[in-house]
């Protein structure tokens, strides 16, 4: 899934133009090993790195696997420069995407304290270069990939209600858009729930709101779309963290969506060793 120009890009970046602390002979093998218990994620692109390299990647745990601390998740075999090469953008990209698919676990399991249905998901909040990775390490830790790019769905922010105002935005956006392509509409105040829904929003955004607020939102906007031919989804979002996860899934909301998932999640602690140890995983 990684195309060779990026992989290119991350090696050049860290190899740069004169590289002599990697001029090891020989061959060797290569562990990637996991020092505290987390979600492992991002073992296809730092794979991929290593597969670039011409080394081979004998074995690892599948993205999404719970692991504990001391787990192996990747071994490889070849040259020792080549493995050299590879490890600290392989060690990199595991530990933030793993890091992304832990904090994501833990917003899930926290969910599911009171709700089994409410979806947990990204936001576009993405490091440039890194969204492909970002989304699949969300999806690895159980949630959801929410909007790809700008694309994939139609997102009415509050910017575009204050140049075209909401139900103009709304319209015109539905005129220029594939039959296909869902809009949501942001909102800042629970009365504006049943106005956005009636102007036509797949999905309404009750954004940087309490819980008490959201509640109150949802139910408003049930009541005004109880005879609608349609569903109209309710998501919440804004500085929510894993500790108030439960708080707003218990208001009823279907989404709640978290940029701290892919912005701030703490990377998770890799080691990568090197040796003619037997690699078992």
């Amino acid at each position: 899934m990684l195309p060779d120009s990026k992989i290119e890009d991350w090696l050049r970046e860290d190899v740069g133009h004169h590289d002599v602390t990697n001029q090891v002979p020989g061959e060797t093998a290569g562990r990637l090993v996991v020092k505290e218990d987390g979600v492992a994620a991002g073992l296809d692109a730092a794979a991929a790195v290593f597969e670039y390299l011409g080394v081979d990647v004998i074995d690892r745990v599948e993205n999404g696997a719970a692991v504990d601390a001391g787990t192996v998740v990747l071994g490889v075999e070849g040259s020792a420069r080549e493995v050299l090469r590879g490890e600290r953008v392989a060690v990199n990209i595991a530990g933030h995407a793993s890091g992304v698919a832990t904090e994501t676990r833990e917003a899930v399991d926290a969910a599911r304290e009171v709700s089994d249905d409410v979806r947990i998901a990204g936001t576009r909040k993405t490091t440039p270069g890194l969204r492909g990775v970002e989304k699949r390490a969300v999806v690895a830790g159980g949630g959801d990939t929410h909007r790809l790019d700008l694309s994939h769905m139609v997102m009415v922010k509050d910017n575009h209600v204050a140049e075209l105002g909401l139900e103009r935005a709304v319209e015109r956006f539905r005129e220029r858009a594939s039959f296909a392509t869902k809009v949501e509409v942001e909102i800042e105040d629970p009365a504006d729930a049943p106005r956005a829904a009636r102007a036509g929003a797949d999905v309404v955004l009750l954004d940087n709101m309490s819980p008490g607020e959201t509640e109150r939102a949802v139910d408003l906007l049930r009541e005004a779309t109880a005879d609608l031919d349609r569903e109209v989804l309710a998501e919440a979002s804004g500085g929510i963290t894993v500790e108030s996860v439960p708080d707003y899934a218990a208001t009823g909301v279907d989404v709640i969506s978290m940029g701290s998932l892919t912005h701030s999640a703490p990377a998770l602690d890799y080691s990568f060793r090197t040796g003619r140890e037997p690699v078992e995983l």
